[in-house]
């Protein structure tokens, strides 16, 4: 037992299963992938199965080591090459590990996509954990023949097999989330066994590849996937902070396709062309309206102060009998004198009920408290409030309690497909030719993004929600009649002003042709 007490014993058991450890590193990832292969609940089995055939193979290997000694005679000669044993299995193992790692780089990077249906076909058992053994066969030989050149005790070889075969059993699970978390981990180790494996083969062939080479390489590889790793994580800790809400909206967005038009890709851009959405543009605008919808003010969806019919109960009875048949609208606020002054909401064929009747509105039957919202409110919360209103309209007063517009449900379906005009309304957005549309300075910017498939309109910081406003704000004072300004391609063009108020504006598309002109922020005024 004297050995037990030799220092030189402990150093080599120490240094031989630090090499088996290293060396093996490759030999886990290549178990990891093919685990992979297999059936969830059956993953784990063939790892430590094909580990413990691994082990049983090497101790094997190990109580023949005479007969690996020899393997470095020569069987046959090839012209100026001669072939021992050791050099056959060495140029079989190279071939393998070369035919393997392409095929799997092949099905990772020319898009054989891995799906998991109710219908997925796994490889079998068997297959994947002979194929562990035969990979195992051919990473351990070198460590094997190391070994022996190394150690001189039998025990010491055995003992450092197994006790780094039980820390690559440990280490198989923790290691195998790992690869699946970084797939760009997965490609590199593969390119590192069509290393190894060429290497292999010009060993077999005579030609000594020196391992710091191959070593040095390596390490030089894992390190810049270390840096690529490290700036990974930090991209995604940079999108955590972004709301999930709008990573989702994004991401179904890009997949409905750009609402931006023509957009050109790069000119050295080589890859292979990706097929286009099938989606219509009605079906991306809505889907788009619905995903905006808690980003937006009640002041961008409602009816404003200035387009609202109201009732003045002080007025003629025969003026509001007329008005009456004249509205299309089934509700219609009342009001003494003015908006502000109002006294509730009430149905327009019971006015006319009521008029008909006893000549005069009834206040006190008639009319319905109104339902009154902040300026500042959302539209998810104005939508919320719409459904407890039973049927009713919703107002909308600024800090000051002024009346400044109000909502109903046709407003929140017009935020999500678009104008549903009234009787007394016209399309706030018209076509007037080919990429030229006349626009009423009322139109919501959301929906006129739509119209123009362009997204350089809606601010989210800004106080305006109309294409007059938005002018406004860039020209930052009341333009004249024909004042036009060119943004992202798209000209706009002041037609008519009343008062203090853009009432309408021509916006024409123009063609892109290099021109640098054409991407001014603000042309001359036109007469």
């Amino acid at each position: 037992m004297e050995w037990l007490f030799d220092p030189t014993i402990w150093i080599g058991l120490l240094t031989l299963v630090v090499l088996e450890i290293v060396l093996g590193i490759d030999n886990l990832i290549f178990i990891a992938i093919l685990a992979d292969k297999l059936p969830p609940h059956q993953r784990d089995k063939a790892r430590l199965v094909g580990l413990s055939l691994a082990l049983i193979m090497r101790l094997g290997l190990l109580t023949i080591i005479s007969w690996l000694v020899t393997l470095t005679t020569p069987l046959f000669a090839l012209g100026a090459f001669s072939f021992s044993g050791r050099d056959l299995i060495l140029l079989v193992g190279g071939i393998f590990l070369l035919f393997k790692a392409t095929m799997e780089l092949h099905g990772r990077l020319e898009g054989v996509t891995h799906t998991h249906t109710q219908s997925q076909v796994y490889a079998g058992f068997g297959v994947v954990v002979a194929q562990i053994v035969v990979l195992d066969a051919v990473f351990s030989l070198d460590a094997v023949i190391t070994a022996v050149g190394m150690v001189d005790e039998l025990g010491v070889m055995m003992a450092a097999v197994v006790i780094s075969i039980g820390i690559m059993i440990w280490a198989s699970k923790p290691l195998t989330r790992f690869v699946n978390a970084h797939p760009t981990v997965v490609v590199l180790c593969l390119s590192f066994l069509l290393m190894i494996g060429l290497s292999l083969i010009s060993e077999g062939l005579g030609f000594n590849i020196p391992k710091g080479y191959l070593y040095g390489a390596i390490g030089f590889s894992i390190v810049i996937e270390f840096f690529n790793q490290l700036a990974r994580r930090n991209s995604l800790k940079m999108e955590s902070h972004i709301p999930l809400r709008d990573r989702t909206a994004d991401t179904v967005l890009r997949l409905l396709g750009s609402k931006r038009r023509n957009v050109a890709a790069p000119e050295n851009d080589a890859g292979p062309t990706i097929e286009e959405p099938t989606f219509g543009v009605e079906e991306r605008n809505m889907v788009s309206g619905v995903l905006s919808l808690a980003e937006r003010s009640i002041k961008s969806i409602m009816t404003p102060r200035t387009e609202m019919s109201w009732v003045n109960i002080d007025a003629d009875p025969e003026h509001i009998m007329r008005q009456l048949r004249e509205t299309p609208h089934s509700l219609m606020p009342v009001c003494r004198a003015e908006l502000d002054n109002m006294l509730g909401i009430a149905r327009t064929k019971d006015l006319l009920g009521d008029l008909a009747t006893n000549g005069r509105i009834d206040e006190k039957n008639s009319l319905r408290e109104p339902i009154v919202l902040p300026y500042s409110s959302g539209v998810l919360n104005a939508m919320a409030t719409l459904k407890r209103s039973r049927g009713q309209l919703v107002l909308v007063s600024d800090e000051f309690g002024s009346i400044q517009g109000l909502i109903t449900p046709i407003d929140i379906l017009e935020a999500i497909a678009g104008e549903f005009p009234d009787e007394d309304e016209h399309l706030t957005v018209q076509p007037d030719g080919e990429n030229r549309w006349r626009v009423d300075g009322t139109a919501d910017l959301h929906y006129l993004e739509q119209i123009l498939e362009t997204d350089g309109l809606v601010s989210d910081d800004a106080d305006y929600t109309s294409i007059a406003g938005f002018l406004l704000s860039k020209f930052e004072t009341l333009p004249e009649v024909g004042t036009a300004i060119e943004l992202d391609s798209i000209r706009y063009e002041i037609a008519s002003v009343d008062g203090r108020r853009i009432t309408t504006v021509l916006i024409n598309r123009l063609e892109k042709n290099g021109d640098p002109s054409a991407q001014s922020p603000l042309s001359a005024q036109e007469n």
